[in-house]
């Protein structure tokens, strides 16, 4: 029996060692990984570079306090600036994290400029934000808040796509509007160009904050460093994970000059946030994402992902209702539960993982070869002409 917390519905399924796209479990079965730790392995299982890296790093220094400079952290942030709308980046060890501090310094940041009843933050119903206090209530999901007492306060809400709803929550307490730009958790659900053009002219209008949650879709999985590049606007807070560690825990959150401003020392802080080894890692991932034609070719493959995904569903109307997503966040939604075909993928030696709406998430490593693509299509090509409900 395990000793473990039953906070996970694990699958009975370990594994040995990953490589590339790939996972052999501790039964010597090979398995194509669509699930890439839910879009964290961004360049695969055990990349040679990172694990190099990793290693030099590890010979010569893990850890040192934020009290002292830290090389490697200066490095990454720097990457990130010069790459970024961003001015200013504050490392933290995880998504939640992240999130958790994006709603601090939008907060914080109009407490310094004389209005410190200005503190409310929009979000989308049933959202994701991660697990903390304040994220579960910035989510506004009862199934993730039931049973854990009191939600934080400071948070309104809309449901995606609800325009008028939206416009009637502002108020003069509003510091933000923080979303997904693509909502993983919720579906795989983008939100379109016009309407993230329209958030930025919202804020605008109504002097707030916008915060554009990137911890799943950032970091090349769209094609673009960030996701909200495709819309061509600027946010003010951007929080990311996932990606950027390679594997490895790693967050941080990126704003914009004047939202920096309010960020004074003891305004925040976190042990292990921005370490030797974190960094190292960090920025060995974006020495790869940000190489030329590499994220041409994420658009490239992805596109054709697509295509070729739509073709089955075109093939099997009466299981696929749409394919959705962009880059290599794709999401099939079945015209029914997803639980049983989802295992038939496994029992086809390909990962896939859960979202809401009946959704598959699949999520290929941002290098992934169009080989491994073409099996993946194969294996849910069969499901799809075999599976029985």
């Amino acid at each position: 029996m395990s000793s473990l917390a039953n906070n996970y519905n694990r699958r009975k399924i370990s594994f040995k060692y990953g490589k590339g796209s790939f996972l052999y479990s501790t039964n010597g079965i090979k398995y194509l990984d669509f699930v890439q730790g839910i879009a964290v392995n961004s360049l695969g299982h055990t990349n040679l570079q990172l694990v190099k890296k990793l290693k030099h790093q590890a010979d010569k220094l893990w850890h040192v306090s934020n009290a002292f400079i830290i090389p490697e952290g200066e490095k990454l942030a720097k990457k990130l600036t010069k790459n970024t709308f961003a001015e200013a980046v504050i490392f933290q060890n995880s998504g939640a994290e992240a999130t958790e501090v994006a709603i601090k310094f939008a907060r914080r940041y109009f407490h310094s400029i004389g209005k410190p009843k200005k503190n409310r933050i929009i979000c989308i119903k049933n959202s994701f934000h991660g697990r903390t206090i304040a994220a579960i209530s910035a989510s506004g999901s009862q199934k993730m808040t039931e049973g854990f007492g009191p939600k934080a306060p400071g948070f309104d809400h809309f449901k995606f796509g609800d325009h008028k709803k939206l416009n009637k929550v502002i108020t003069k307490r509003t510091a933000a509007i923080m979303v997904e730009t693509i909502m993983g958790e919720g579906g795989i659900k983008v939100i379109p160009d016009w309407c993230l053009k329209g958030l930025r002219k919202i804020c605008n209008k109504n002097n707030i904050l916008l915060i554009l949650d990137e911890v799943q879709c950032g970091i090349g999985r769209t094609g673009k460093f960030f996701a909200f590049e495709h819309s061509r606007i600027k946010p003010d807070i951007v929080p990311i994970a996932k990606g950027i560690g390679g594997g490895f825990p790693i967050g941080a959150v990126l704003m914009n000059k004047k939202v920096a401003r309010s960020c004074l020392p003891g305004s925040h802080g976190s042990t292990y946030a921005g370490s030797p080894l974190a960094t190292t890692v960090g920025n060995a991932v974006l020495d790869q994402v940000l190489k030329k034609n590499f994220l041409t070719n994420v658009t490239k493959l992805s596109n054709y992902f697509f295509k070729e995904l739509n073709k089955i569903k075109s093939e099997y109307p009466n299981i696929i209702k749409e394919i959705r997503g962009k880059g290599f966040l794709i999401g099939i939604q079945l015209n029914f539960d997803q639980t049983k075909f989802i295992k038939s993928l496994e029992k086809n030696y390909l990962l896939t993982i859960k979202a809401s709406e009946n959704v598959v998430r699949v999520l290929p490593p941002l290098n992934v070869k169009k080989n491994e693509i073409d099996l993946a299509l194969k294996i849910i090509k069969k499901v799809c002409k075999n599976y029985k409900s």
